[in-house]
């Protein structure tokens, strides 16, 4: 369990930002805030000012409103320093290896780079949480545009190493998508039917299905549960055309 109160933001037509508020600090981090309007907006509502921003990978979904965010605020933009030269309002870079903290609460840098070559991801350890960008999403993962199967792979290797019960807060909502396709990928699969009616249920009242955790991607993820890169690479490749 943790005491850090977690709010998503939606954005865009499928962007999930997180705000992450550490009571005992009266800290406030926002998570890769695409859009600054909503971020804020959800800030003030709950009258939290964001302290940080921290930053999984340099895509404008990701990095747009860092800007306005920071002038509105002040607050310190922390992201990946192999993608420094691509997201020039960051203030701190990090890799593996690096922690952050928000308050008292810690949190380590993970490399997870296949989306794009220098991503990260932030896992407080303690508090079971993981904030993985686009690298994984639920019942899916984020497709290679500058890594390779391999990176994938070894990125969802990592994840498969955390406790089941951590929390996975990825910032798509692709799960109804991801979980269709993950149905063909293996048709045996019976948490994967029994997740999908779940997923298609919360989809039809217009509810959000994150986050997930580790344990149940575990048992329904095909892109996490591959056997090697090669699966993972040929997985990933019939998942870029379906469409079902």
């Amino acid at each position: 369990m943790t005491d850090l109160e977690i709010v998503r933001v939606p954005a865009f037509d499928d962007n999930y930002i997180w705000l992450v508020h550490d009571p005992a600090s009266n800290e406030t981090l926002v998570v890769d805030p695409g859009d600054a309007a909503p971020a804020l907006a959800a800030a003030k509502e709950r009258g939290w000012t964001i302290t940080q921003i921290w930053n999984t990978h340099w895509h404008p979904d990701h990095v747009g409103g860092n800007q306005a965010v920071k002038d509105a605020t002040g607050a310190l933009v922390t992201g990946p320093a192999a993608e420094a030269a691509k997201i020039p309002t960051l203030d701190r870079t990090v890799a593996e290896g690096d922690t952050m903290k928000l308050g008292a609460h810690v949190a380590r840098v993970l490399d997870t780079p296949a989306h794009t070559a220098g991503h990260i991801s932030y896992v407080f350890d303690q508090d079971g949480l993981l904030f993985p960008g686009d690298t994984i999403f639920a019942m899916g993962c984020g497709r290679l545009f500058e890594g390779t199967a391999a990176d994938m792979y070894a990125a969802m290797r990592k994840y498969a190493a955390l406790p089941p019960e951590t929390r996975v807060f990825a910032a798509h909502e692709y799960t109804q998508s991801n979980g269709r396709y993950a149905l063909v990928a293996e048709p045996d699969n019976e948490a994967i039917k029994a997740r999908m009616v779940e997923v298609d249920r919360l989809r039809a009242a217009g509810e959000a299905t994150l986050p997930t955790t580790i344990g149940e991607e575990l048992a329904t993820n095909p892109f996490l549960r591959a056997s090697s890169p090669e699966e993972l690479g040929e997985r990933r490749g019939a998942k870029d055309v379906f469409r079902g």
